[in-house]
C-alpha cells in the first residue's frame, strides 16, 4: 500500500486509495466524470467533495473537480486513512465448507456474497468470514489474506484458499500455469449454433465504461483469455452451456459471452437483464420478467475446481450442487420450451 506526503511537509501521510492511469483513446473530460466511470458505487457528490478537500491528485499535483483529464494522465486520490479493505475485521459468517486440511480449504460461495472489501463493501465479504474461522491467512500479491482466485459477487460456486504461504506459492503457480481445472455452468440468451467452441480475445478494461470488461480481438489490449464451452441444453431462446476456463480474467465468461452475441442470462452489467431473445407476446415478457425475479443474478455457477494438492501431490476435484435458484430458473425455462414445441 502506498502512502505519500502532501505538498505541505506539516501535513499529515496520505494513503493511496485509487490509481488510474488515463488510456491511449482519452478524449478531454473532467476529473470528476472520469472517476465516476472507474469507481463502483461512488457518487458525483462524494467525488466532488473529495476534490474540494484536496485528495484527487493528477501527475502528482493536486487538482480540482473541472481539470480535464487527458491520455497518459495519472489520477489517484489519496485520504489520510488507510483503505478500509485494509483495516480487515474478523465476521462470525456462517461458510459453506466443503473441504478443509491444514493448508487450504474449499469453499462453496452462495450468489451475492463478495470475496474481499472493496469499495462499498468493507464488511459481510468471504474474507471477513475466513479470518474468522481461519486466523492467520497469507497474503497475495494484492494484500488479499488467502485468495488464490475469485468469482464475482453474483457468481456462485466453488473457491479454493490458502493457509499458508507454501500453499498459496503452489496453488497460485497452477493457476498461473493454466493447470488447474475450472468449470462453470452458465445459462446464456439465444441458441448457440455450435455444440462447442473457444472463445478468445483478449479481456482489459472497457474503454466507454470502466465498470464492464471488454474484448479487444487484435491483442494489443488486455490480457490474453480461452474460454471453452460446450452446450448441455438447448432451452429454446436460452442455452444452458458449460465453460471451461483456460486462463482467469476478470468477469471473463460474461465478456466471452456477450462478445459472440450470447450474454449471460439477467447479467445487469452486460446488458442481459433485458429480454435478448424471443417472441413479442405480452405473456412472454411475463415469462421472462418472472424467470428474473426467479433468479435475480447472472446465471454463472462456478460448479467445478481441480487442483494438485500442495503437500500431497495428490489431484483433487471438487464438484458442487447448482444453487436453487438457477436450476429453478432452469427447470422454468425447461418446461416453457417443451410447451412452445
Amino acid at each position: 500500500m502506498d502512502s505519500q506526503k502532501g505538498q505541505d511537509p506539516n501535513e499529515e501521510e496520505l494513503y493511496e486509495h485509487y490509481r488510474f492511469v488515463a488510456g491511449r483513446g482519452q478524449d478531454p473530460l473532467r476529473v470528476d466524470k472520469f472517476l465516476m466511470n472507474f469507481i463502483e458505487n461512488a457518487t458525483r457528490n462524494k467525488i466532488q467533495q473529495a476534490a474540494k478537500e484536496g485528495h484527487i491528485w493528477v501527475n502528482d499535483a493536486v487538482v480540482k473537480q473541472n481539470y480535464r483529464v487527458k491520455a497518459g494522465d495519472e489520477v489517484k486520490v489519496l485520504f489520510e486513512h488507510p483503505p478500509y479493505e485494509f483495516l480487515l475485521t474478523p465476521e462470525d459468517i456462517p461458510l459453506c465448507i466443503v473441504y478443509e486440511d491444514d493448508v487450504l480449504l474449499v469453499v462453496n460461495k452462495s450468489a451475492g456474497m463478495v470475496v474481499h472489501p472493496g469499495h462499498g463493501n468493507y464488511s459481510g465479504t468471504l474474507i471477513n468470514a475466513l479470518l474468522y474461522h481461519t486466523k492467520d491467512l497469507p497474503k497475495n500479491s494484492d494484500e488479499r489474506p488467502g485468495l488464490v482466485h475469485r468469482i464475482d459477487k453474483d457468481t456462485s460456486g466453488l473457491l479454493v484458499v490458502a493457509k499458508t504461504e507454501a500453499a498459496m506459492t503452489h496453488l497460485a503457480k497452477q493457476f498461473f500455469d493454466k493447470s488447474s481445472e475450472r468449470e462453470y455452468l452458465a445459462l446464456v440468451w439465444g441458441n448457440m449454433e455450435q455444440d462447442s467452441g473457444t472463445i478468445e480475445g483478449h479481456i482489459g478494461r472497457s474503454h466507454k465504461n470502466r465498470l464492464q470488461m471488454d474484448v479487444f480481438p487484435e491483442g494489443d489490449q488486455g490480457k490474453e483469455a480461452v474460454t471453452h464451452y460446450k452446450v448441455l441444453e438447448r432451452l429454446g431462446y436460452v442455452t444452458l452451456i458449460s465453460c471451461r476456463l483456460e486462463t482467469g480474467r476478470t468477469h471473463q465468461i460474461r465478456v466471452h459471452l456477450k462478445y459472440i452475441g450470447h450474454t449471460l442470462f439477467n447479467d445487469e452489467r452486460y446488458g442481459g437483464d433485458k429480454i435478448l431473445k424471443g417472441t413479442s407476446f405480452t405473456k412472454y415478457k411475463q415469462f421472462v420478467d418472472n424467470a428474473f425475479k426467479i433468479l435475480p443474478r447472472q446465471a454463472l455457477h462456478a460448479k467445478t475446481l481441480g487442483f494438485v494438492h500442495p503437500v500431497s501431490g495428490e489431484f483433487m476435484r471438487f464438484d458442487s450442487e447448482i444453487p436453487e435458484d438457477m436450476a429453478l430458473c432452469i427447470k422454468k425455462w425447461r418446461q416453457y420450451s417443451q410447451h412452445s414445441q
